[in-house]
């Protein structure tokens, strides 16, 4: 049978899809990676499953691969946080998403908010728990608290406490997953988030959950919570977030595609909690459900970000 042009590109590059990785949301990652593995493959596309166990052996089995193009669907430590991206450049293998200095940023919490509120996006009053000074600082905030580890994802660690007698507990609970602990305000609102691809914001989704937030249950659990899309917000409101989370992508340097997580306050104003450079791709994740609503199959988003990381790196080149 005679292939058209288009699928000759395809399976003439080979397509690794990263995935799995030794951090806490390595079952996460797997289902991520599986899910775009098959979206890819029944695409037409020349695709590998790369099962990351470790970083120390990832430089070998990745150049044992021989892949032209990562998909990186690494979630947490040795995905998010740059060192992924930094070992893809080594080996010269163009990769989607964001690079080494964003993905970084992004997963850091602390770093990163200090550099959306400089541009004057809107974020939680907040206090990284660093010895005495982060003590007296909290000394000052009011219950309710959210308490999390600084640098991991899908809520793990996170507690939202109500009394001072589980501020101990809470900093127990995130301290197994990070050395820096972040106190911050809780915000009473609607929990949004808005995906951004090819530096256009996609449709708000709107999340209730069953459980009391949006935790690590309700975000991989289906049926534990409720999708709205598009969010249920007055017009101002919703173009409002919807450029909040266009600025927060951009002024981290992020590319390619991010998720920003969001409350809209009982004010109608948007407060940023985070830019997930990585979001999932598993079968309740929300980026692919804000692409579906704007007319992508998984197949096809998938392709678009293999495609887009294969420019980036045209334009890199030229620099």
């Amino acid at each position: 049978m005679q292939l058209n042009g288009k699928v000759k590109t395809k399976l003439r590059r080979k397509i690794g899809v990263l995935m799995g990785g030794a951090s806490s949301e390595r079952e996460v990652s797997l289902q991520s990676g599986r899910a775009v593995y098959e979206a890819l493959k029944k695409g037409g596309w020349n695709v590998a499953a790369l099962d990351i166990v470790s970083e120390k052996l990832a430089a070998n089995q990745i150049k044992k691969a021989e892949i032209d193009v990562a998909f990186i669907a690494l979630h947490g430590r040795f995905g998010e946080d740059g060192r992924v991206q930094a070992l893809l450049e080594f080996l010269a293998i163009p990769y989607t998403g964001s690079g080494i200095r964003a993905s970084r940023l992004a997963m850091d919490k602390i770093a990163s908010r200090e550099v959306l509120s400089s541009s004057g996006i809107t974020v939680p009053r907040y206090t990284a728990l660093k010895g005495i000074r982060g003590c007296q600082e909290l000394s000052k905030m009011t219950f309710p608290l959210v308490i999390k580890p600084s640098s991991h994802g899908s809520s793990i660690g996170l507690s939202i406490i109500e009394d001072k007698k589980d501020l101990s507990p809470a900093i127990d609970k995130a301290g197994k997953y990070d050395n820096t602990i972040i106190i911050e305000e809780y915000i009473a609102g609607k929990e949004i988030t808005v995906g951004i691809l090819d530096q256009q914001p996609l449709p708000l989704i709107w999340l209730i959950p069953g459980n009391r937030f949006y935790d690590y249950q309700a975000k991989y659990q289906k049926g534990k919570t409720l999708h709205i899309i598009p969010a249920l917000l007055d017009e101002d409101v919703y173009l409002k977030a919807q450029a909040a989370a266009l600025q927060a992508h951009q002024v981290l340097n992020c590319q390619g595609f991010s998720r920003v997580d969001m409350i809209i306050d009982n004010n109608s104003n948007p407060v940023v909690l985070e830019v997930n450079t990585i979001p999932g791709f598993t079968s309740t994740s929300l980026l692919p459900l804000a692409a579906g609503a704007e007319g992508y199959g998984l197949g096809e988003l998938c392709g678009k970000l293999v495609k887009m990381a294969l420019v980036y790196e045209k334009k890199k080149k030229k620099k």
